[in-house]
């Protein structure tokens, strides 16, 4: 905050000049959550870490298929399903192509792919090196999962006290189970430390800046605050487009990306659901569907739309008709 006044603030003078201006409460105190939502802040933010983890090992993990020659992603969906890693297991045990015969047990029935084409799949070249660096990232990918795991075991306990307010974030579109205690984890359940809904959308980095000169708009950039919060929302707002239950947001959507595009589209139906989080959250209400409902058939009327006659003769007039 202190970046907002001008002056040094480095030397001896002006540290006086500054603890004046806390002495007299002109600078806000940073948002400080209690210690039960801070220490599930620690352990969300850490399993966010691992997760990154994990999916890096996987990424260089499917490098090394791809140097390999080893192409069963384009056959089966998951490299890591429970199929794809038994057969890549055993091509790392023997270090050499793997016949029919030993593939055949580790088919799923209802798998849509034939055993011949998973086997053309996985004939590849492997070298040692290759087949060497593979197992680790294979091992050092199960250690993340099982870390995830006690990381998740030790969360459960911090989040019973909120259990009613995680369920009504869960009540909002695009929000799933790890997302609303994400975002509970970063903002708390005390909604009275914010001044307003806008308040907490720009410490979560989700407001544009208002930055003009003589009528011209030299940037409308969104800062760099919220680095755990505004990523997870703007994943939660993709998911609230795509949900048939609550169309608002889709048409919210689609009527700024017209004259936005997509980026900002997107992280204005972020700053939405933050803002539906805010007010639920601050009234202990569920997210209400009715409204929105009511909004969608008030702002958004259908194309369908009777030409009446006057319409019809300009519409023509301007094909190049003349009507009498």
């Amino acid at each position: 905050m202190l970046k907002q006044f001008s002056g040094k603030k480095t030397d001896t003078k002006d540290s006086v000049w500054i603890t004046d201006i806390f002495k007299h409460g002109l600078v806000e105190g940073s948002f400080m959550p209690p210690l039960a939502i801070r220490q599930l802040r620690d352990l969300m933010r850490y399993r966010f870490k691992l997760v990154n983890c994990k999916s890096s090992e996987k990424n260089r993990f499917q490098n090394s298929l791809t140097v390999s020659n080893i192409m069963i992603s384009n056959i089966l969906t998951d490299t890591f399903g429970k199929t794809s890693k038994s057969i890549l297991e055993l091509i790392l045990s023997k270090e050499d192509n793997v016949s029919m015969e030993e593939i055949k047990p580790l088919l799923r029935k209802n798998l849509k792919s034939s055993p011949q084409e998973i086997l053309d799949s996985v004939e590849g070249n492997l070298t040692h090196e290759q087949n060497s660096k593979m197992k680790v990232c294979l091992n050092h990918y199960d250690n993340i999962l099982d870390c995830i795991n006690q990381i998740e075991q030790a969360i459960l306990p911090l989040i019973q006290p909120f259990q009613n307010e995680i369920n009504l974030i869960l009540t909002v579109p695009g929000v799933k189970d790890i997302s609303a205690i994400t975002i509970l984890s970063e903002i708390g359940a005390d909604m009275s430390v914010f001044k307003d809904a806008e308040h907490l959308c720009s410490w979560a980095g989700l407001t544009p800046q208002c930055n003009e000169s003589a009528g011209k708009k030299k940037s409308v950039h969104i800062s760099r605050a919220g680095i755990y919060l505004k990523p997870l929302l703007i994943q939660c707002a993709n998911n609230a487009i795509r949900d048939k239950k609550c169309p608002y947001f889709k048409l919210r959507y689609d009527a700024i990306k017209k004259r936005r595009g997509h980026k900002r589209a997107i992280i204005a139906i972020a700053r939405m659901l933050l803002t539906c989080i805010y007010h639920m959250l601050s009234k202990n209400e569920p997210f209400n569907h009715q409204i929105y409902e009511q909004l969608s058939q008030k702002n958004f009327k259908s194309k369908d739309k009777k030409l009446n006659i006057n319409n019809a003769i300009k519409f023509l007039e301007s094909q190049g008709y003349k009507v009498s």
